[in-house]
């Protein structure tokens, strides 16, 4: 096999670089600082055009690909060892259609490019929590986000991609046009080529919008939470929320008192009026004594970086893993308050997700993602400084992780939250239960050869 970082026969408009260029180490870096994987050459690309040229290369030298978006992905897979990286970020371009409600959106788009483009406009698509997110990344795997109660996934805006194949050519997918390809991506993750753009549908909303937040102690225990899971059991339409358990920071927006102290937050998105959201969601400020509460109207960009500073890019090390739950009984509630009781560090965050109202509509078949019929979806979400740490954070977050497994909806898990994908083909099919099969005939046809593998891969179908 040649090596790509002496070849010069790669021609594109972006620059090519090798280990030995400038702005390597700079361009192979990503959001987790866990990850430290060297390609042999990075395309750093600026149009369909070089993508299409780049997997070309890639195909004629048998190199693997990996793609960068926004390089959020926990797990790392923007980056590969010893292949060719298809760097996107030059790519973000947001085009908005305000008469269609549309927008297009470029392959290495953040989710702040989206908001800024769509947002004076007064219209949203749904994305996920931190806006420094790529489009891509997070929307493949499906993308679950504020807004889902109202408007479902990002795979459930999705009306068209443009997507490179593993054989350098360029098409468009859509319910008319490569229609298999399309239901694929929609769920299927990065297995099936570079999608260079998307175009969503668009919804009016904003730009103001209801944000509840009211903190609590952990040690006031399970009775807010399950006031809460009762709460939103009629409003799943209306109300996208997570409870989420973290550690009070050495912040004067904190009562000093509190500083240091286990606590869990319950954060609520009201998909409407913000006046009408903050009268629904009142009772969920209202249940005993609070550490502080954040809620309020708020401008709908603000929300989507609101939790942007506890993420910074490069900073902490990250291990994730999920299950969607069967349910979230008392019992449950329980278990999850006495595991995340012993987290290792002050920086790690566990949530608990509210499903169905416009997430649960689509048939299991409709899409890659499968089935909808999960209520809720617990996160453990590990992020620590230090490699001398990964040990007892990675060890507690699988401990955790196992013992909730029980709970499990069928052994299904987020792939974008999926630790590294140690259980390999197992978690796939445990994932995508009847659609597995079908994603790996797709697989073989639109890429037999597996180049693109830096994923949660699926297999092509022998």
């Amino acid at each position: 096999m040649d090596n790509p970082a002496q070849e010069h026969s790669l021609q594109i408009e972006g620059d090519v670089l090798h280990p030995d260029s400038d702005g390597y180490d700079e361009a192979r870096a990503v959001w987790n600082a866990m990850i430290d994987r060297k390609p042999a050459l990075i395309a750093q690309c600026r149009s369909t055009q070089d993508v299409a040229e780049t997997l070309a290369f890639a195909g004629r030298h048998d190199y693997p690909v990996s793609i960068r978006g926004g390089g959020h992905n926990v797990a790392g897979h923007a980056v590969c060892d010893d292949g060719v990286m298809i760097d996107l970020s030059g790519m973000r371009n947001v085009s908005v259609d305000v008469e269609k409600r549309t927008a297009r959106v470029a392959g290495g788009a953040t989710w702040r490019d989206v908001d800024a483009a769509s947002q004076p406009h007064g219209l949203v698509t749904p994305g996920g929590l931190i806006s420094d997110t790529g489009v891509a990344g997070l929307t493949l795997s499906g993308g679950i986000g504020w807004l889902r109660s109202r408007y479902g996934l990002c795979i459930d805006n999705m009306l068209s991609v443009e997507i490179v194949t593993a054989d350098g050519q360029i098409r468009r997918a859509s319910e008319q046009e490569n229609a298999d390809l399309f239901w694929a991506v929609r769920g299927g993750g990065g297995n099936f080529g570079v999608i260079t753009e998307f175009e969503f549908q668009l919804h009016p909303l904003g730009p103001e919008v209801m944000f509840c937040a009211p903190i609590y102690a952990l040690d006031r225990g399970a009775e807010p939470i399950r006031f809460w899971r009762d709460f939103l059991a009629d409003k799943n339409d209306r109300i996208g929320s997570l409870l989420e358990f973290s550690t009070v920071a050495e912040d004067d927006e904190f009562p000093r008192e509190a500083w240091g102290k286990q606590v869990y937050t319950i954060a609520a998105v009201y998909a409407g009026d913000a006046e009408e959201g903050e009268q629904v969601m009142q009772p969920l400020r209202e249940l005993g004594p609070m550490v502080t509460d954040f809620s309020g109207p708020m401008d709908y960009r603000e929300l989507q970086q609101l939790f942007d500073t506890l993420m910074p890019a490069g900073q902490f090390r990250c291990y994730w893993k999920s299950h969607y739950l069967n349910g979230l009984s008392d019992a449950v509630i329980d278990e999850i308050l006495e595991g995340v009781a012993s987290v290792p560090s002050p920086n790690s965050l566990s949530s608990i997700w509210n499903f169905g109202g416009a997430t649960a509509q689509p048939a299991a078949d409709a899409t890659a993602f499968g089935d909808r019929s999960m209520p809720w979806m617990f996160s453990i979400d590990s992020v620590w400084e230090g490699a001398e740490n990964d040990e007892a954070n990675i060890g507690w977050t699988r401990d955790l992780w196992a013992r909730m497994q029980p709970h499990s909806h069928n052994g299904r898990m987020y792939l974008n939250f999926p630790g590294q994908g140690e259980e390999g083909d197992k978690l796939l099919q445990d994932t995508f239960g009847d659609n597995y099969q079908r994603l790996r005939e797709i697989k073989a046809k639109y890429d037999p050869g597996n180049r693109f593998r830096f994923n949660q891969n699926i297999r092509p179908a022998a």
